[in-house]
């Protein structure tokens, strides 16, 4: 896809209604992240790093040690499926692929694989909210999914200002709020899981300049949330850091 100017089309079709607030990603530390992974999701768990990477053929699911970004375990995802989004629920980690319809089942401790579950569309990004998981296809809406069958409960669609908000790809829930990072843009949106209304944007243009020698797709990518220690994390595709941020 091309890259689009999302954004200033979103500002031209909204000017009439309240600017939506924008805020800056702050760096705190950088951590060491592998530059070969195709970062497609990422969450923080029981201390530790949880991760899936895309590209067919090169597609994982890996616990990632914070410190130093070492692999600590991995398991293959195998062709012809391209691994996309990952979200914890109980002892199990859930993940997704793009255009298979076909997600898997892990176990959290040992990464083998447990079973697999079918969905309709494309699959890109997951999440939960301790009652729900919280997936996104692509499209401007976000389906939420019972965490046990995994079937779909209810769907919102994501607006700003009014005007539908596509290619929403990673999420996190953070105090009460979903993150979701815009594919192709530097905007992470805060959306309200009530209305779907994006509540704020959180710009990380100055931490992505700061990754060398970025391909076309080594797009940021990536959010992660430790609730007990208050830590905000995001990453990219391909990018060779792991950042925890302060948003101001």
């Amino acid at each position: 896809m091309k890259r689009l100017s999302a954004f200033a089309a979103l500002l031209l079709l909204g000017a009439s209604q309240p600017a939506i607030p924008v805020q800056r990603a702050q760096i705190v530390r950088a951590y060491p992240h592998d530059r070969g992974a195709f970062t497609e999701g990422l969450l923080f768990t029981d201390g530790r790093i949880y991760e899936s990477t895309g590209i067919e053929g090169r597609s994982s699911v890996r616990q990632v040690r914070l410190e130093d970004g070492r692999v600590v375990r991995q398991a293959v995802v195998p062709p012809p499926y391209f691994g996309e989004g990952l979200v914890n629920w109980g002892n199990r980690l859930i993940s997704l692929t793009w255009q298979h319809g076909r997600g898997f089942i892990w176990d959290k401790a040992t990464l083998k694989k447990l079973g697999e579950w079918r969905y309709p569309g494309e699959g890109w990004a997951l999440t939960q909210n301790g009652r729900e998981i919280i997936m996104s296809d692509g499209t401007p809406q976000l389906r939420f999914l019972a965490p046990d069958t995994l079937k779909e409960k209810r769907r919102i669609t994501v607006t700003a200002n009014g005007q539908r908000v596509a290619r929403l790809n990673e999420l996190e829930w953070v105090k009460g709020e979903i993150l979701a990072n815009i594919w192709m843009t530097d905007r992470i949106a805060r959306i309200d899981p009530a209305s779907g209304r994006v509540k704020g944007w959180i710009d990380l243009s100055s931490i992505s300049a700061r990754v060398p020698n970025r391909g076309y797709d080594d797009v940021a990518n990536g959010i992660a949330y430790d609730a007990k220690g208050d830590r905000l994390f995001v990453t990219g595709k391909n990018w060779p850091a792991l950042f925890e941020v302060r948003v101001r």
